[in-house]
């Protein structure tokens, strides 16, 4: 394999391709709510580079990592251990915004505008969000809001991440990563779980503040024959005051058809594959595992790749395989 590290130093202009000395480096997206990071060490003998210098990272001359230093530790030995994210870190950044009947991708527009962000393919959602009023968040989860609302109101999942310095909204359906991952390709060990414990809800209750009243008007979806099996596991959420009824029983009968469920995950380590990243489907082949057989198409949550001399390998998270 070939790799290419460049950092450049702003103030100089002076670039270096650092790869020669690094021995290890992991690059870890997330579907939802943080940016590209790409973590490497080296030894910084006769380099001067510093926070906020723009890094790129090839392998086999594909593009797999474009951001900027945000840390560097170093110890005695000059080796220095360096965190860089793309440019979804910027979003972090706290505000306060009100949008009405608004897409997804025109949310992503007008923030991207006010923080100077480069804007690349954003897929059109055909869903104006009634009402987002969000004070004092992070863009990243105004954002992440406005993706899951979209969620719930069409059941169409969408992935917000950066494509090569461009913040890109993608239908998720249409990205499908490169190869196959099962017991006969590519795999080397794998765990998996189910469980009714982290975000599984057969009670929807929501709650729309009424000035005239003074109450809360409730609205509830439920699911008696799961909650006879699991018990009651209730979700309870304030709601825009905005919301007409119909809106609002619609809002909590599709919650329901979302987080009612025994969900199943799978972690799984395997050799790589270039451009996986998370947010894409990717198809896997494994059967007999545990009450079901898995060949299928799967939605990547995380994944992780390690570059380390020659050998590329992955550890990537699925979820909703399922029932």
């Amino acid at each position: 394999m070939t790799y290419e590290l460049i950092i450049l130093n702003k103030a100089t202009g002076q670039s270096w391709d650092v790869a020669p000395q690094i021995q290890k480096a992991t690059y870890t997206t997330n579907r939802t709510g943080s940016p590209g990071t790409l973590k490497f060490t080296l030894n910084a003998s006769g380099l001067s580079f510093f926070e906020g210098d723009p890094v790129r990272f090839s392998v086999d001359g594909q593009l797999i990592f474009l951001g900027w230093v945000f840390t560097k530790s170093r110890d005695r030995y000059a080796i220095i251990e360096v965190t860089c994210y793309d440019q979804l870190r910027y979003l972090k950044a706290s505000a306060s915004y009100c949008f009405v009947g608004r897409t997804a991708g025109e949310i992503i527009t007008e923030i991207a505008q006010d923080f100077q962000l480069s804007v690349g393919r954003l897929d059109d959602t055909g869903y104006p969000i009634p009402s987002l009023i969000m004070e004092e968040k992070s863009c990243l989860d105004i954002i992440s809001t406005a993706i899951q609302r979209t969620l719930l109101a069409t059941g169409k999942l969408y992935t917000f991440f950066d494509d090569g310095g461009a913040l890109s909204l993608r239908e998720a359906g249409s990205m499908t990563a490169p190869g196959v991952v099962g017991t006969g390709s590519l795999l080397l060990d794998y765990t998996y779980k189910t469980d009714i414990d982290q975000q599984t809800y057969n009670s929807i209750k929501l709650a729309r503040p009424n000035e005239e009243t003074g109450r809360a008007d409730v609205f509830q979806a439920v699911d008696s024959g799961n909650i006879g099996r699991w018990g009651l596991l209730q979700l309870y959420q304030t709601v825009d005051e905005s919301l007409n009824n119909a809106q609002a029983a619609s809002q909590a009968q599709a919650m329901l058809s979302y987080y009612n469920r025994r969900w199943r995950t799978l972690k799984v380590s395997s050799l790589g594959l270039l451009g996986v990243r998370a947010g894409q489907m990717l198809f896997m082949d494994v059967p007999s595992l545990g009450d079901i057989s898995l060949h299928q198409l799967v939605l990547l949550e995380k994944v992780t790749h390690t570059f380390e001399h020659d050998v590329h390998t992955m550890d990537f998270e699925v979820q909703e395989l399922g029932g």
